[in-house]
């Protein structure tokens, strides 16, 4: 199975790290090299452009992808299936005109012209709305455009609207909410090393943000300590031999852990141990 990751960029560092983290070390990945193996034998990574890659799984060069949203929805290939949000790479597709302008609400923009580097994405926006504007598709630079006299607004990416702002344009609309996602070809989608992928991938992802806690508890205060234990389910209890104590084990939110500590204590809890996890295969 052959995985598209963007080649270089805001997304590639990311995601090889997902990768990583997941198990599918990468091996002998230097830079400017065009495929990667991985631990697994079945499993090769093929480096692309970030626009590129829904191209690539589309046409078969690779089973599976990794790249933003908004490249996925440009591409209209109509053979995708979105497996996994990786919550990375967040980014909006935003419609942006000047302020100082006439223009205030999208309805406005009938009979103008909208640059993009999204043109299919545009298109579809507008027809949705029943608004008729030219796209005038650029590769570079479209904040720079309706200074320019080139269009009455544009269709851009933002993270958190500072470049926009900068060029003196506001947003009037959001036209796409965009993060990174794992996706794949639907005749390959329920493959079972594609789905071994994306369980992998998922674990990882499940793991933010938890700690694994660990803790003795004399027997009489158990029930006090699983009141008090705010983790996914029940906790795991187990006995300690040759002591009258249980230990108990539990999965909770990093940012409850300070608290949840505190309370422990207090109830009858001791020697908690505070780890970190690295996957959780829910």
């Amino acid at each position: 199975m052959r995985i598209a990751v963007p080649n270089k960029g805001r997304l590639h560092d990311p995601a090889e790290s997902l990768l990583e983290r997941a198990g599918l070390h990468i091996v002998d990945g230097a830079d400017r090299q065009l495929y990667a193996d991985t631990v697994d034998p079945d499993v090769t990574v093929l480096y692309a452009r970030a626009a590129d890659i829904p191209e690539y799984v589309s046409d078969g060069a690779a089973d599976v992808g990794i790249t933003g949203l908004d490249q996925v929805t440009e591409a209209e290939t109509g053979n995708l299936e979105e497996l996994l949000d990786l919550e990375f790479g967040g980014c909006r597709l935003v419609l942006a005109v000047p302020e100082d302008g006439d223009i205030e609400t999208v309805s406005d923009l009938d009979g103008g012209t909208v640059a993009t580097e999204f043109p299919n994405i545009a298109r579809n926006y507008f027809a949705d709305l029943d608004v008729e504007v030219d796209i005038a598709e650029v590769s570079g630079a479209t904040e720079l455009t309706p200074h320019v006299d080139i269009a009455d607004g544009i269709i851009d990416i933002t993270s958190t609207g500072t470049t926009l702002r900068m060029n003196r344009l506001e947003i009037i609309d959001e036209v796409l909410d965009s993060s990174v996602r794992l996706f794949a070809r639907e005749d390959v989608a329920n493959d079972e090393k594609v789905k071994q992928v994306r369980t992998a991938l998922h674990s990882v992802l499940s793991a933010e943000g938890k700690r694994y806690l660990m803790m003795n508890v004399p027997e009489d205060a158990l029930d006090d300590v699983k009141d008090v234990l705010p983790g996914m389910g029940g906790p795991t209890v187990m006995d300690i031999a040759g002591k009258d104590d249980v230990a108990v084990h539990a999965v909770v939110d990093d940012s409850d852990v300070f608290e949840t500590i505190n309370d422990l204590k207090g109830v009858g809890a001791s020697d908690v141990l505070v780890t970190e996890i690295e996957r959780l295969v829910e």
